[in-house]
């Protein structure tokens, strides 16, 4: 598994909850593991590719030459051979490397299409390793298509796609799962989580931004105008609905859902007058923990206290720094 950017614990999370098993990190921006769902794949954040892993082996050309001469290929057609040296890897030449393995594979019968190859094969350097093996899934980078400035309704503050995509993952989205996010604001987890399978709710104290995030679910999950192409993802777009509310009184009832994902207020004042901000999101995270098994907190703070108090074990917490005045916690939670 090729991950993206350089948060490889996160980044094996994610894969390991929505579509890999037995994750084990080798190299800075490389895992292996033992089953992997290609569909899923493609839905993933911080996953480039998935490869049928033909060999490991030391970071040089002919020493992935020779894992290509050796290996059992049980392949037909054309082929592409693409090298990458990741990170701070030690310098390699990649045209050498291609050139190499390219070779190995002509001298085994196969014809060399750079431009539309029935199978590519990915070398990947990092540190002393090398990795060879086929490509047999690539995650969809289509987050630029739904940019929160270009979306139908827009606030400031709004997430990321890539990274609402990841938050989604973890708490458990995709096909026949249903997943509810109590301050849904515009919307961005909730489109995020439908795009690869999963029934949404969203919840929100204004009714500005329940209209908002309607708007925008309906835009990108209904396909109407949508540049997302939603079903690139493999499964068709999830079901959704927006209700106004409390976070802390959700009219949902016990085990409505399969997983909660909010991104809670950031040091400013709730919006529920009622509520101080300790008490929103404590109250918050314990009403996740009666309509779901699993969910994910995003925050400016650590809420590690609150959500154990509120009945969840967290199993992850994850510093992810967004610019230089924000640092995002992540709580991924299993309720207790």
């Amino acid at each position: 598994m090729e991950f993206v950017g350089d948060e490889d614990r996160f980044a094996a999370l994610e894969a390991g909850v929505a579509a890999a098993t037995g994750i084990e990190r080798v190299a800075p921006g490389l895992a292996v593991a033992d089953a992997v769902d290609p569909e899923r794949v493609r839905g993933l954040a911080y996953t480039r590719r998935a490869l049928d892993l033909l060999g490991r082996t030391d970071a040089d050309p002919r020493s992935a030459r020779a894992v290509v001469e050796a290996a059992s290929i049980g392949r037909e057609g054309t082929v592409a051979v693409r090298a990458r040296a990741l990170r701070d890897s030690p310098a390699v030449s990649t045209s050498e490397v291609e050139r190499e393995c390219g070779s190995a594979l002509v001298v085994r019968g196969f014809d060399v299409d750079l431009d539309d190859p029935d199978h590519t094969l990915r070398v990947l350097f990092a540190d002393d390793t090398c990795l060879v093996g086929w490509v047999v899934a690539e995650s969809v980078r289509d987050f630029s298509a739904r940019r929160p400035t270009d979306r139908p309704f827009f606030q400031p503050g709004s997430m990321a796609p890539m990274d609402a995509r990841a938050y989604a993952n973890l708490a458990g989205a995709g096909p026949g799962t249903r997943l509810v996010d109590p301050m849904c604001g515009t919307g961005g987890v909730l489109i995020e989580a439908g795009l690869v399978g999963s029934d949404v709710v969203g919840n929100d104290a204004q009714a500005k931004m329940v209209r908002g995030a309607r708007e925008n679910l309906a835009h990108y999950l209904d396909g109407a105008g949508s540049p997302a192409a939603p079903a690139t993802l493999g499964p068709s777009p999830g079901g959704f609905d927006v209700i106004r509310g409390d976070a802390t009184a959700l009219a949902l009832r016990d085990d409505a859902a399969d997983g909660v994902v909010f991104d809670a207020p950031y040091g400013r004042q709730s919006k529920i007058a009622r509520h101080s901000l300790d008490d929103l999101v404590g109250d918050a995270l314990a009403e996740a923990a009666r309509v779901a098994p699993r969910g994910v907190l995003v925050a400016d703070r650590s809420w590690r206290d609150a959500a154990v108090d509120a009945g969840w074990r967290v199993t992850d917490s994850f510093r992810r720094r967004v610019h230089r005045s924000l640092v995002r916690h992540v709580h991924v939670l299993d309720r207790a």
